[in-house]
């Protein structure tokens, strides 16, 4: 048996310089100071009661959304706001198209839908829509709000600074204060016409229209372009409808027009008949010069116009001739074709933008607004 030597023993044997202290079995007086375990389940019970706090307020503020655009929610005094401002418009088109009574009953079915329900989607459409302006107006540096509790502030802001320069004297042009419908029209109105200025400007513009785009629409369609630039030659044909005359009068006095060819030979055969002739250029704004033109315009030159019927007589239009100054059609039309250009551009731009978006629609919540709110 291997034995440990006496020095190596007592090394092993040595005792500790203090003895153990007792610790008696019940706990030490309080030092005042809580232990690290009630510290933790403390601050545990902390940060779940903020997280509740915090979600009541997150649902608190969401529970009126009825759908997000592109991540931003679209409340519900949103979507109704829209919808009453196009209320008219739409009650209108589902008159025409579904034949609904007038004021439209907005439960009726329209097609597929209710009035309702399609109201609604075209509420949601157009902020989709307007949405997509005002962030491209944001981008721009252009001051936009972007959601319906900015536009609202915007609203209060000038509806304010109107008043306090009425009350100091000073000139304020339009109106003294804005509704909400008026000024939302006005405001995005200015902030698109400006967009459309800025972003057409420079040749590297997504709107910028050139002089080469602006020849190629006016030779796709000279003659609507060339209306005011166009001398119209015609003779007119005055017909008076004789007393006690058949009710077939007016159908056999079109029938002789067509026979005879020419408007001249009529005069000769009719009683009371009176024909001249005359020269006119497109354009005008009184109602009886467009009316003419859109009679005029829509002749060859040799054709006789189909009757318009007057306060005891009948009339015939026969163009003579027509001659269009190109040169000055262009001069006169090649801004009004620019605008309309960058317009269409504009309007493809803010569709790819609404395209690739993202839309959210909580059903039970458009569902649940119902005719009263809309009328209210």
């Amino acid at each position: 048996m291997k034995v440990a030597s006496t020095k190596a023993r007592a090394r092993g044997s040595k005792q500790p310089r203090h003895p153990a202290r007792f610790h008696p079995a019940h706990p030490r007086p309080s030092s005042g100071r809580p232990s690290r375990r009630v510290l933790v389940v403390a601050g545990v019970l902390v940060v779940l009661a903020a997280l509740l706090v915090t979600g009541a307020v997150v649902l608190a503020q969401r529970t009126d959304q009825v759908a997000a655009i592109d991540g931003r929610p679209v409340t519900r005094d949103e979507l109704l706001f829209h919808m009453r401002r196009l209320a008219p418009r739409v009650q209108n088109e589902l008159r025409n198209t579904y034949h609904l009574q007038s004021p439209a009953d907005w439960n009726a079915k329209a097609g597929d839908r209710t009035a309702l329900q399609r109201l609604a989607a075209r509420a949601l459409d157009q902020i989709e829509r307007d949405r997509a302006v005002l962030a491209l107006a944001g981008e721009q540096g252009l001051p936009a709000a972007a959601d319906h509790a900015g536009f609202l502030a915007e609203l209060a802001a000038e509806n304010e600074r109107r008043s306090a320069a009425i009350a100091k004297g000073e000139v304020v042009y339009g109106l003294a204060e804005f509704s909400p419908e008026e000024f939302y029209s006005h405001r995005l109105t200015e902030l698109t016409t400006t967009l459309k200025q800025r972003l057409s400007a420079s040749r590297d513009g997504p709107l910028h229209v050139t002089d080469a785009d602006v020849r190629k629409a006016f030779e796709q369609d000279r003659d609507a372009w060339s209306a005011n630039a166009t001398t119209y030659t015609y003779a007119k044909l005055v017909v008076p409808v004789p007393e006690g005359a058949a009710g077939d009068y007016a159908e056999k006095l079109r029938r002789r027009v067509a026979a005879a060819d020419r408007l001249a030979r009529v005069a000769e055969r009719e009683p009371g008949a009176e024909l001249t002739t005359d020269t006119r250029r497109g354009g005008g704004s009184a109602v009886h010069d467009q009316d003419l033109m859109a009679v005029l315009g829509a002749l060859d030159p040799g054709q006789i116009s189909a009757p318009v019927t007057g306060a005891g007589q009948i009339t015939y239009y026969e163009l003579t001739g027509k001659t269009v100054d190109e040169d000055a059609a262009f001069a006169e039309y090649a801004r009004r074709i620019r605008q309309s250009l960058v317009e269409e551009k504009f309007d493809q731009f803010i569709r790819r933008r609404v395209d690739a978006g993202d839309v959210e629609i909580d059903a039970a919540a458009v569902d649940a607004i119902n005719a009263e709110d809309v009328q209210q």
